[in-house]
């Protein structure tokens, strides 16, 4: 115990300043023989408000370090080897040009620049014979690869003295920005000795991913087709739909392939023989927890079947492999395991576990590459054999500055929730923390969004576990009714009922908690954004058990939410149409509940917020201030639905931190106390 002291002491308390200095490691790009693995690293610069990206490589098998590849004051991201493994494509943001894409020879030589485009490059591809790359931009339907255009279209807009949005569409606007210009992502081929750029998707107007277009689309093995994912209804947009299509090379017309669903087909990619289309379908549509199922597309038959049907989880980021398995990613209480399955169907397996996987990249031979991450420390790309065996880092960027640090002990438990159901969380309980000790420790119940997500062994810059442990407080992450890591039937308990079982489940975990000893009853507190801001404010008006209360970006007003970019599904998970039962849709509406609002309550929001309009943020404060109820609200004008800019951050965090230590306090840091 005394040298546990002596060490802890030693030790650095964790600050929003230390974090905004890790490195950032990006998802890993194997070479077509397995041998070298290429990634960008960001490294943030708080002064400046930015985070530089440049790629490195390393090989795969771990018996060289790391090496850096380029050195730019923008961001290089997205690399992708050439089939021969002698170059890579990537994409660069350099001066004040949009993001572009160069080409780097990996035998020596500076990177070039391919392409002089008015718009961003996105998600470069190589076709199978080297010659072409395939990339998705924004364009006109009517001007395709008319950059030229293109260009005077966007130079007209930006004189434009009213820039008036006029739309018709039920989507008319998504996350923080319109969606009014008539502009539609294309995939196109740009011929790498001419230069020359085709439009593969010539006319297109349809969507290929609102939140991003990375990972949409996929090159067949001998480059004859291209299947990619896009929505497949029509304007004015009543209901989306997506689903994948096909276009055979050259100039063949796109051709929807599943269009026999009426819920979302997502992601395809290619078995390694070209012969089948794997991709993630839903079979609900406009239902929020709704499991995507990975399934086959013979390219012959036309045939679809479900390839791990039994699997009672939310498939992501599949990779088929030569080995004849699907490799792919899924949540389970917490954790997020590399699954594998064959593509031929059955029953997948764990192949990975521990902490939280991602983006697994396979090749013909050699390891599979993947990141990993945890809740005590970001992500790091790993390697391991196929079958799971040989487990081991290939970087470790932010090994040795997390040592300098006194972190929180996660500790994974299980209690009884709604309905006598279990309900897994995290409790971190902060450096020196002692449960004999008087008084006890204060508590922050943190709660996640979606409600469709979940608190994963996993680290994440916004609103990190650790920085609260850090300041002495213990932590509560909840996976309440609603979270995807329990099952279907799990995630559907909340629809129609958002503030029901959650919010039992809360209280619940709350007890069990007190009931573990450490933690003073008197100075307990509850933060949440997004959902967890609606979860926030729904306890706002249903216990005073919580000394003080932090809503960001939560939704105050259920019927206001239909000023949302989205409001496909509402009516599901509120429960009604509000034209048919306006009052259903109230019941579980927060701001029906003011009448016992009493807890001092902080409310942040992004005024570029399209998900949860800010006016939420408005009236919440506006009700709390009028009450009387003691009251702070902060307004980020430049940002959206997520605080991301470092300076934005540190203001947050400080908000954040001031209001919990003014109503609630704090313990000390071990370095301070002792």
């Amino acid at each position: 115990m005394v040298a546990s002291a002596v060490l802890l002491l030693a030790l650095k308390s964790f600050t929003v300043e230390d974090m905004w200095k890790l490195s950032r490691v990006g998802a890993p790009a194997l070479s077509p023989d397995g041998a070298w693995v290429a990634f960008s690293v960001g490294v943030p610069d708080a002064e400046k408000n930015t985070i530089n990206g440049d790629l490195w490589i390393a090989a795969s098998d771990g018996t060289s370090p790391p090496r850096r590849l380029t050195w730019n004051e923008g961001a290089d991201t997205s690399p992708v080897f050439s089939p021969d493994g002698k170059r890579l494509a990537f994409v660069s943001k350099r001066g004040d040009a949009p993001p572009q894409l160069y080409l780097l020879p990996l035998g020596g030589g500076d990177a070039e620049r391919v392409t002089e485009l008015p718009v961003g490059v996105e998600d470069p591809k190589w076709f199978p014979d080297g010659k072409s790359i395939a990339f998705v931009a924004m364009t006109w339907p009517d001007l395709g690869a008319d950059f030229a255009g293109v260009k005077k279209r966007l130079e007209e807009a930006d004189k434009d003295k009213v820039k008036v949005k006029i739309s018709e569409n039920r989507l008319w606007r998504y996350w923080d920005h319109y969606l009014v210009d008539g502009q539609y992502p294309h995939l196109f081929r740009l011929d790498v000795r001419t230069r020359a750029i085709e439009d593969l998707t010539p006319g297109s107007a349809r969507f290929m991913g609102l939140m991003e277009l990375a990972g949409g689309y996929d090159i067949a093995p001998d480059g004859k087709e291209i299947a990619f994912a896009a929505n497949a209804t029509e304007p004015p947009f009543r209901t989306l739909n997506y689903d994948v299509f096909t276009i055979k090379l050259p100039g063949g017309a796109s051709q929807d392939v599943t269009s026999g669903n009426a819920a979302d087909d997502l992601r395809p990619r290619y078995s390694p023989d070209g012969k089948s289309i794997v991709y993630g379908r839903q079979t609900r549509p406009d239902m929020d927890s709704d499991f995507t199922l990975l399934a086959r597309l013979d390219r012959k038959s036309g045939k679809t079947v479900d390839i791990a049907k039994s699997f009672d989880a939310n498939a992501s980021d599949w990779a088929v492999a030569s080995d004849g398995l699907v490799y792919f990613h899924a949540d389970q209480h917490g954790k997020v395991p590399l699954f594998a399955v064959p593509l031929s169907g059955g029953q997948p397996r764990a192949v990975v576990r521990g902490g939280t996987t991602g983006s697994v990249a396979v090749a013909r031979k050699g390891p599979l590459l993947f990141t990993r991450q945890s809740l005590s420390a970001p992500p790091e790309i790993w390697r391991a054999r196929f079958d799971g065996g040989g487990l081991a880092p290939v970087t470790s960027f932010n090994t040795a500055a997390l040592q300098a640090f006194a972190m929180g002990t996660v500790k994974d438990v299980t209690i009884k929730g709604a309905g006598g159901d279990d309900v897994q969380m995290f409790v971190i309980y902060p450096p020196g923390f002692d449960p004999k000790a008087r008084p006890g420790a204060a508590f922050v119940q943190l709660i996640h969004g979606g409600p469709f997500g979940a608190w994963n062994d996993s680290w994440t810059y916004r609103w990190n576990p650790m920085l609260f442990s850090a300041r002495g407080y213990v932590c509560a992450l909840v996976n309440f009714h609603g979270s995807s890591g329990a099952g279907q039937a799990f995630a559907d308990a909340i629809v129609g009922a958002h503030g029901d079982k959650p919010f039992v489940d809360i209280m619940k975990a709350t007890d069990a908690v007190l009931d573990h000893g450490g933690v003073d009853e008197t100075r307990m507190a509850a933060a949440g954004g997004s959902y967890g801001g609606y979860l926030t404010a729904w306890i706002l008006g249903h216990t005073t058990r919580f000394k003080a209360l932090v809503v960001h970006a939560g939704p105050y007003d259920l019927m206001s939410q239909f000023g949302s970019d989205s409001t496909f599904g509402r009516s599901k998970n509120y429960g009604a149409e509000p034209w048919v039962d306006p009052a259903r849709v109230d019941l579980y509406s927060p701001n029906r509940f003011a009448a016992s609002f009493a807890t001092p309550t902080l409310v942040i929001h992004g005024e570029k917020d399209y998900r949860v309009p800010y006016g939420q943020a408005l009236e919440l404060y506006g009700v709390l201030t009028a009450k009387g109820v003691p009251a702070r609200i902060v307004v980020f004008p430049e940002e959206n639905h997520w605080i991301l800019k470092a300076k934005s951050a540190f203001v947050w965090y400080g908000e954040v931190f001031a209001w919990l230590d003014r109503w609630v306090g704090k313990m000390p840091p071990p370095s301070e106390a002792r």
